[in-house]
């Protein structure tokens, strides 16, 4: 990608940054090696000429635009550096990233969730970025300090988040509307599925309450917070076989008072597609999504799509990243690649770019520049909800293990089993402990 030379006189250019950026460009060459071997990770090893640097993410074309805008913005301000970029959709992704890293050709910097950061830091993949928070060069003072947190393994600076999401209840207004039903709101797990089961019988069957997300791993880990548990105590499970029996005799409950709709709906609504989701094709009141998702979820219908907070206390949800950045260890501008961060972090002009397409902007700043000129209905709604919870979540647990994708997958597949009557809670469970915990010791 290209890069336009700027003006002097740009407005919004950061000539103390330029300087900055301007001597970290001149450094003298040192070794770095590939993953193995890697040393003297906050020096560059470049000499005066030009840096390409490349990016690699997963998101809708709109992403992708509202990416590579940003990206050529910092370009005009710094054009000795450009982006090769490389995105595609979450399918495959990771198995692509994990092709890259078998060869040593990781990208510069690239898009991870949490199910892959702890990973990507224990084997080496993912650079520290510690010395360069700790010098204020990637300046992370303003985001909330357990989404700051939340990007740490280890106590490495790993992952540094792109926006903020959080897990909701996204509901149809105006079916609500016609069923005379009130909206949910964040309220207990029992009265929630209370009010599902009422949704069902006002509609006369024809739609469910609520979808079924009893193999939802964000759902679960709430519920367990919630009931003051956890979901991992190091690199292991931090419940026992008894909570996830209770989990799933919720849903069976839920299922047997009809507040949640067919099984064979519930599997198809698992892919996470949002065309599929089955709020917006009718089959139910509501669903459960991340808060960001909601103005793409509303482009798939035509009613009035509202969003409220998990079920249960408010302090059970944490500062959650809806994904981070991260830079691969064996680049050779790390200090550079660390400019960029703090760009994509701090700088307004790049955040109104960027909008709420990830998620609510990480800084603070930033995101009160960019939600106050919201004019999306939908994506006003997003800020509304992540301004309601800012001072009521909890402390951020560490994140994921090793291995969450495994477990993640294990309980998605452990409910549908339950739901379809092929094995019953007990079994189900021993089976789905003893898998997780070897996927985890693995």
């Amino acid at each position: 990608m290209s890069a336009a030379r700027p003006s002097p006189s740009r407005p919004g250019a950061d000539p103390a940054r330029r300087r900055l950026l301007g001597a970290l460009l001149a450094v003298p060459a040192l070794a770095t090696g590939g993953l193995t071997g890697c040393r003297a990770e906050v020096a560059d090893a470049v000499d005066d000429g030009p840096i390409e640097l490349s990016v690699f993410w997963y998101g809708t074309a709109r992403r992708a635009q509202a990416t590579e805008r940003v990206l050529r913005l910092y370009s005009d301000r710094n054009p000795r550096v450009t982006f090769r970029v490389t995105w595609q959709g979450a399918a495959g992704y990771y198995d692509r990233i994990a092709t890259q890293a078998a060869g040593g050709n990781v990208p510069d910097l690239f898009q991870l969730d949490d199910s892959m950061l702890t990973e990507y830091a224990q084997r080496g993949i993912a650079l520290d970025l510690g010395p360069y928070v700790a010098d204020g060069r990637l300046d992370l003072r303003g985001l909330p300090p357990g989404l700051a947190a939340y990007g740490t393994v280890d106590g490495r600076t790993v992952g540094v988040p792109a926006a903020q999401t959080h897990p909701a209840v996204v509901y149809n207004r105006d079916l609500l509307r016609r069923l005379g039903m009130p909206v949910p709101t964040i309220m207990p797990w029992a009265e929630y599925l209370d009010w599902a089961a009422r949704v069902t019988r006002a509609s006369g069957g024809r739609v469910a309450g609520t979808m079924d997300p009893s193999g939802d791993q964000r759902a679960l880990w709430l519920w367990l917070r919630g009931q003051g548990g956890k979901f991992y105590q190091g690199r292991q499970l931090g419940f026992d076989s008894a909570a996830l029996v209770d989990w799933f005799e919720l849903w069976q409950r839920a299922r047997l008072d009809r507040a949640t709709p067919a099984a064979a709906l519930v599997d198809r609504a698992d892919s996470g597609d949002p065309a599929r989701q089955l709020v917006v094709t009718g089959h139910t009141a509501a669903s459960f999504a991340w808060s960001h998702q909601l103005p793409e979820l509303q482009r798939h219908t035509d009613d009035e799509l509202g969003l409220a907070g998990f079920p249960g206390p408010a302090a059970a949800q944490w500062d959650q990243a809806s994904m981070y950045w991260a830079a691969f260890r064996g680049t050779r501008h790390p200090a550079v690649v660390a400019d960029v961060l703090h760009f994509l972090t701090t700088n307004v002009e790049a955040g109104r770019i960027l909008g709420i397409e990830r998620g609510l902007p990480a800084g603070i700043a930033v995101r009160e520049a960019v939600t106050g000129a919201l004019d999306d209905p939908a994506a006003k709604r997003v800020a509304a909800l992540g301004s309601t919870l800012r001072d009521l979540v909890g402390p951020a647990p560490a994140p994921p293990p090793k291995g969450h994708g495994r477990v993640r997958a294990l309980l998605t597949t452990s409910a549908r089993t339950i739901r379809n009557g092929d094995a019953g809670v007990r079994a189900t469970t021993a089976k789905f402990m003893a898998q997780a915990q070897a996927a985890l010791a693995a």
